[in-house]
């Protein structure tokens, strides 16, 4: 049977592959269409394998809400590279995954991939993916957040999200502490939080710095200069320590003591943190890439 330009047209509206693969694909089915739609999904899949070695630190936050439920959720989706992470089929990915884990809560990264969204498996929608952009994609992190306290919600540029619970106070006080919490990247709530071990660190390294200018002082004096800068050092790591970003004469603790507010919890996700991202020489990846279409 020939393969027509009508058919490769109408395959490729509906897998999303580059016409070759369209062509090779009917040719290879004998002109049976959901056939080759199949045969392009596996060799999609197979693809997928070869590039999920490739490092993938660049994506988007979504953030998605049921203000009427009080339920938001943030997912942090990754591409190769920015210019896929702005890509148009890849943001409508990310608003899939954000849709279904915000219905469904699911309890993992893996059970939020096995549900299905237009009647595709969000799995399969990924692979689907990978095939007609030619990057590594994967769907990270999630956290859904449910509560009938006031909650901040905010997502900077597509690459920072942030979600705080506050109990007490207003939904302008909870939006004012995601901007906080987005610009100055707390690491803990309060001091009560940060962890014996981090504290016992930052003393050590506290004293290593001061060790010349501490033998020429009293001891006494020595250690309320250590836990000056102990102190100041906390405030800097935990939201209620830090200044106010809206008002520089205002600690977080101050605002929320006026406010007769506290804040329960939030979640910051920061696109590619905590990911080692991988310096390729760019014609070696070309090269590569041109390989792997043969």
């Amino acid at each position: 049977m020939d393969v027509t330009p009508a058919m490769v047209k109408e395959l490729r509206e509906r897998t999303g592959a580059g016409m070759m693969d369209c062509k090779k694909a009917l040719v290879e089915t004998k002109g049976d269409l959901e056939a080759a739609v199949e045969l392009l999904r596996k060799q999609g899949a197979a693809k997928a394998d070869k590039k999920a070695s490739r490092v993938a630190a660049e994506g988007c936050i979504v953030l998605a809400s049921d203000e009427g439920a009080g339920r938001y959720v943030l997912v942090e989706v990754n591409s190769e590279t920015d210019f896929v992470a702005k890509d148009a089929n890849f943001r409508a990915f990310a608003d899939k995954v954000a849709r279904a884990a915000i219905a469904s809560k699911p309890e993992s990264v893996e059970a939020l991939m096995a549900l299905s969204v237009d009647g595709t498996a969000l799995e399969q929608a990924r692979t689907d993916l990978i095939t007609k952009i030619g990057e590594n994609i994967g769907v990270r992190r999630f956290e859904v957040l449910e509560s009938k306290n006031h909650v901040g919600a905010y997502v900077h540029g597509s690459r920072i999200g942030v979600l705080v619970e506050v109990e007490g106070g207003t939904p302008e006080l909870a939006r004012d502490l995601a901007l906080q919490v987005a610009s100055l990247a707390p690491r803990y709530l309060s001091n009560e939080d940060v962890p014996e071990e981090a504290l016992a660190k930052e003393r050590e390294i506290i004293q290593a710095q001061t060790a010349e200018e501490s033998a020429k002082k009293p001891p006494e004096i020595v250690a309320k200069m250590v836990e000056g800068k102990l102190r100041k050092f906390l405030d800097e790591i935990t939201l209620t320590g830090q200044v106010f970003v809206k008002d520089d004469k205002k600690r977080v603790r101050d605002l929320l003591a006026q406010a007769k507010a506290k804040v329960k919890r939030f979640v910051r996700f920061e696109v590619g943190e905590g990911i080692e991202k991988k310096a390729d020489n760019f014609v070696e990846e070309v090269m590569a890439q041109a390989r792997e279409s043969r």
